[in-house]
């Protein structure tokens, strides 16, 4: 097909870096604040600015590094323009995680002990973060600029996202295979077994995150032409003057936020609700895991039908509101599995689709500017996707202090008022952000299919 220019093998290998992204995703928000909160028993207030502080890295790091990256380099011509900061940024990410689940072993009820292991985890999260931008952002912007026509796009996302959920799959498997509630060295195991994991699906990515020459050889001459780049402040200007990458990225931070919450709340779900060990969540995971696979084929169906990605992604949202519902009352555990199934499956729409969209946004850059700054963008998409997990842990740590829970107690340690904390921040809260997500989209997103053609014949024309 003359629309489809590389080997399925090559958009496999590409998947894999999707399923990496997913992979320490996965780990990392089911359980780092749980394990400060919850195993070494540091104060839900220092646990929460921790990730505040977090987050406000990332409002430098993310689009700077995007920002920074989308010039071009000595090694630029010869290695290309993402795959360096692929490697690095991957093979350090990696590595860094495991420095997470190593604090300093001291007291987190004294004064200096608490402060000490709050630094840490200050430290070791930004240092995390930095190198998992490094990887998300080169690798996301990679995707509209390798990838070029509509066609080959879905066909990407038909490949990749399977992987994706592998790599989901094994973030969320992992963990709990070596996990045990109340034994920190488990912990210190599982990321261990996570480095090892790590490592061969970064080897497996990088054939398939390899810059095409020509398009390489192309925004070399279009970089020399211009004779430098712009200011980083006047990249953020532009960007928020694109009406359509605005209440893109606010859905964005809504979504990510509701599937945050769930990502955080499902290690409290198991334990205080359910009251059962880190095991049970394989299934409960395996079930939303299982729903998200089944539902690719039939999202990826209804985006050729409806030929429209703004409507795809509407319809996915707007049934995540239904689908999370439940989860305000639950307290089976078949029933929280046959839930997390429902909600895996129209969650799938959601993720299949972000990526089509994105590069339908980043298209209309293109033409608004006549300049490809996907790092840029893909660097303030990686910001608020980190934001998402700050309004995740705020809204928890609020939910918690007014409920009374206490840090570092199990179940038995605790009110029925904190036990129902729970369910507000694994049902009502994640329900009221896709909400807001599903409005925006309806109401203010205007690229549709019309304006998304448009854009390409005109990226066309212009030779970019």
């Amino acid at each position: 097909m003359e629309n489809i220019k590389h080997s399925k093998k090559s958009m496999a290998s590409y998947g894999f870096a999707k399923a990496l992204n997913e992979f320490f995703n996965a780990a990392f928000y089911g359980f780092s604040f749980f394990f400060y909160e919850v195993e070494i028993g540091l104060q839900i207030w220092l646990v929460a600015l921790g990730y505040i502080i977090f987050a406000v890295w990332n409002a430098i790091n993310d689009p700077l590094l995007g920002y920074l990256t989308d010039r071009p380099f000595k090694f630029t011509k010869r290695w290309g323009r993402r795959f360096p900061w692929i490697l690095i940024g991957g093979a350090f990410w990696v590595f860094s995680y495991i420095l997470i689940f190593i604090p300093p072993s001291m007291d987190p009820n004294s004064t200096l002990g608490a402060w000490i292991i709050f630094a840490w985890l200050v430290f070791a999260t930004c240092l995390y973060d930095t190198f998992a931008s490094l990887f998300f952002v080169n690798f996301s912007a990679l995707f509209p600029d390798k990838f070029r026509s509509i066609e080959e796009r879905r066909t990407v996302n038909g490949i990749a996202t399977p992987i994706g959920v592998l790599g989901i799959t094994l973030g969320t498997i992992v963990p709990p295979l070596f996990i045990r509630f109340g034994e920190i060295q488990t912990f210190v195991i599982q990321a261990g077994v996570m480095f090892i994991f790590g490592m061969i699906i970064l080897a497996l990515c990088l054939p398939g995150c390899r810059d095409d020459q020509e398009i390489v050889d192309r925004y070399l001459a279009t970089y020399d032409a211009k004779k430098g780049g712009v200011s980083f402040f006047s990249s953020l200007r532009t960007a928020m003057k694109q009406k359509s990458f605005v209440y893109f990225i606010i859905a964005y931070l809504f979504y990510q936020t509701c599937t945050t919450l769930l990502q955080t709340s499902i290690a409290y779900l198991t334990l205080f609700i359910l009251r059962m060990e880190a095991s049970a969540m394989i299934l409960i995971m395996l079930a939303f895991l299982i729903g998200a696979v089944l539902s690719i084929p039939f999202w990826i169906k209804l985006a050729q039908k409806k030929n429209e990605n703004r409507k795809v992604i509407i319809i996915a949202a707007s049934l995540m509101v239904l689908a999370v519902a439940p989860l305000i009352f639950l307290e089976n555990y078949l029933g929280v599995i046959i839930t997390l199934f429902i909600f895996g499956f129209v969650w799938g729409g959601f993720w299949v689709m972000l990526a089509p969209v994105l590069a339908d946004v980043i298209d209309e850059s293109v033409v608004r500017t006549g300049k490809r700054e996907e790092g840029v963008y893909n660097g303030f998409q990686q910001f608020f996707g980190r934001l998402s997990f700050a309004l995740a842990i705020l809204s928890i740590a609020i939910v918690q202090i007014l409920t009374g829970f206490k840090e570092g107690t199990g179940p038995e340690g605790q009110t029925p008022l904190a036990i129902w904390g729970v369910h507000l921040y694994i049902g009502l809260i994640p329900m009221l952000f896709i909400l807001a997500a599903a409005i925006i989209l309806w109401k203010r997103y205007d690229l549709t299919q019309e304006k998304v053609k448009a854009n390409q014949e005109k990226i066309k024309e212009m030779g970019l």
